[in-house]
């Protein structure tokens, strides 16, 4: 990532990357469980869509809600620092979530979500901060593309492990919580491993530099790039979180392969195993076709799937569904490096109105589920398939504005 071969920087920053696998491997897990909370509160509550997919709502909104006050911390503080404390926040929130989870009790298990998003959000910032410091351009790209590969890693165990806790029919209460304890001990081992490494990246790489201030704010959303930006991470990340989710109710429909709970929500490790495929495929295919095309490629292939689920279904659409997570793959790595200023000390502000954007994941599938009930489920499949034409568009103009990166 940084220094020269055989330097001890360069050593450093091996170990450096080692701790961030690790941080993007356990964010996919956690991810990934999450989404099969939303299956589980219909089959054990009763719940229609919209009201079961008030989980994503309470878990992505902190990223509109604490962006701000986390990025003045996390620039005043240092990145490793602020990465060690939003690890151990993330593992206390999936402590109180088990315990939620064990207890079936909904409003504590939206308040342990919104606490653990908040840990995540502090996560998103530092962490994607960290990588654009080590670089830019297509290094930066291609190095972001393979930590979101280890992280779509950790989304395809999720559900292989995830759904035989969380979606079996158990008697007792220990079972569907042990996936969330599991995750909460190893994020505050990992924390004291950040806390241990923190000078591995020196404070001002993280701190007072990039202060951030009202008018630097308002000259990176006059950056059109970055505006456009913002839009296509709320769009993909709304898309990606819905599909992801829905994709267990899909498959359990009669008129698709009326597959059972448990296999419904293993067989969507598929869907995320595409995204992890696509992901070590696009850090390779960087090197060879810009960004921008890549993306546009990735928008308009998931654009066809869909449109396979909606209008062709059965096996055809089970497959489909499935395959749109290949197509996912690089949307979020790719969106995000075209939306970044080159000066880096705009960077953590950046990430910050980037994460600030992944509230889509809140949005996008509330108002899927509230068409879902009123409409069906595979008629409200239409609504990511927008949020997909509108990263198609966002990749035609960085294309044609020429500012691909290279």
């Amino acid at each position: 990532m940084m220094g020269e071969r055989g330097t001890p920087q360069d050593g450093r920053a091996d170990r450096l990357f080692r701790l961030l696998v690790g941080v993007y491997l356990g964010g996919g897990l956690l991810n990934s469980m999450v989404n099969l909370l939303v299956p589980r509160l219909r089959l054990t509550l009763g719940l229609n869509y919209h009201q079961a997919l008030t989980v994503q709502l309470a878990y992505y909104s902190s990223y509109l809600l604490f962006a701000l006050p986390i990025a003045l911390a996390v620039v005043r503080i240092g990145y490793l620092r602020a990465i060690a404390a939003g690890l151990a926040v993330v593992g206390a929130g999936c402590l109180l979530l088990s315990i939620a989870n064990g207890a079936r009790d909904y409003p504590s298990m939206l308040a342990s979500l919104l606490l653990l998003s908040s840990g995540a959000t502090v996560l998103q910032i530092a962490g994607n901060a960290v990588v654009a410091a080590a670089g830019s351009g297509s290094a930066m790209a291609s190095r972001f593309t393979l930590l979101q590969a280890f992280n779509s890693l950790g989304t395809v165990l999720g559900p292989l492990i995830g759904a035989w806790f969380l979606l079996g029919a158990w008697q007792g209460r220990l079972m569907p919580e042990l996936p969330f304890l599991a995750m909460g001990a190893g994020l505050l081992c990992l924390a004291l491993g950040f806390f241990l490494g923190r000078d591995l990246l020196p404070r001002t790489a993280g701190s007072g530099a990039a202060t951030p201030s009202f008018t630097r704010i308002r000259r990176l959303l006059a950056h059109r790039p970055m505006q456009a930006g913002v839009i296509v991470i709320f769009a993909y990340v709304g898309a990606e979180v819905t599909v992801g989710t829905l994709a267990v109710n899909y498959l359990m429909l009669p008129d698709t392969i009326g597959a059972g709970a448990v296999f419904a929500g293993r067989l969507v490790s598929l869907y995320w195993g595409g995204a992890m495929i696509g992901r070590f495929a696009g850090s390779w295919l960087l090197r060879r076709i810009a960004a921008a095309r890549m993306l546009m490629l990735a928008a308009c292939g998931a654009l066809l799937l869909l449109a396979v689920v909606i209008g062709v279904g059965g096996m055809a659409g089970a497959i489909a569904i499935l395959a749109i997570g290949l197509c996912n793959s690089v949307m979020f790595p790719l969106g995000y490096a075209l939306a970044m200023p080159d000066d880096e000390a705009d960077m953590p502000l950046a990430s910050m109105l980037l994460c600030m954007a992944v509230v889509g994941g809140a949005v996008i599938p509330v108002l899927t589920g509230y068409v879902a009930d009123a409409r069906g489920l595979v008629f409200s499949l239409l609504v990511p398939g927008a949020c997909y034409i509108v990263i198609v568009a966002f990749a035609l103009y960085r294309s044609s504005r020429n500012r691909e990166l290279s």
